[in-house]
């Protein structure tokens, strides 16, 4: 298998979150996280991943603060896998995954349906802005330098 690239040297937000869950097993760990996976055994039963892959992939998730450790047996050693509040943040990228599959893949139907606890209804994820509260759409916005941009990054490319 081919080593990839690293993207930790683009100044792009989305190149950097991609070089930390760009990889496919990644987002199905921390999908099952949401679950309520915790342990290693239980991940790899429900993703039929091979334990390699399952190690490097969890390691590289509690390197970069996605997911936390936690012992619950001395001897063997044994640890669990929590998200943390940098992990938890990762819940509306998976809903949007979610949607946009049920809305291009799912051909018999969503396979999951979301509830809101507190109201007890069926709902979707909807994207708004912060200020005005109207819904976002790729061509009602526009892309502009923010206060991390490189001063000789290229000229930004409008949205769709």
């Amino acid at each position: 298998m081919a080593r990839r690239r690293s993207f930790e040297d683009m100044n792009c937000s989305i190149a950097r979150s991609l070089d930390v869950i760009g990889e496919w097993w990644t987002l199905l760990i921390v999908r099952e996280a949401f679950r309520g996976v915790r342990r290693f055994d239980v991940f790899a039963d429900r993703l039929g991943i091979a334990s390699n892959i399952l190690t490097a992939r969890l390691r590289r998730l509690v390197e970069h603060d996605v997911l936390a450790e936690r012992v619950y047996q001395e001897r063997p050693l044994r640890v669990e896998y929590r998200l943390t509040p940098k992990g938890r943040e990762l819940f509306p990228v998976l809903l949007a995954l979610l949607q946009w599959g049920d809305r291009w893949y799912a051909q018999d139907g969503p396979p999951v349906a979301l509830e809101h606890i507190p109201c007890g209804h069926r709902t979707r994820a909807v994207m708004v802005c912060d200020h005005c509260g109207e819904r976002i759409d790729a061509r009602q916005t526009r892309a502009l330098p923010g206060r991390g941009a490189a001063e000789d990054a290229p000229s930004l490319v409008p949205s769709a």
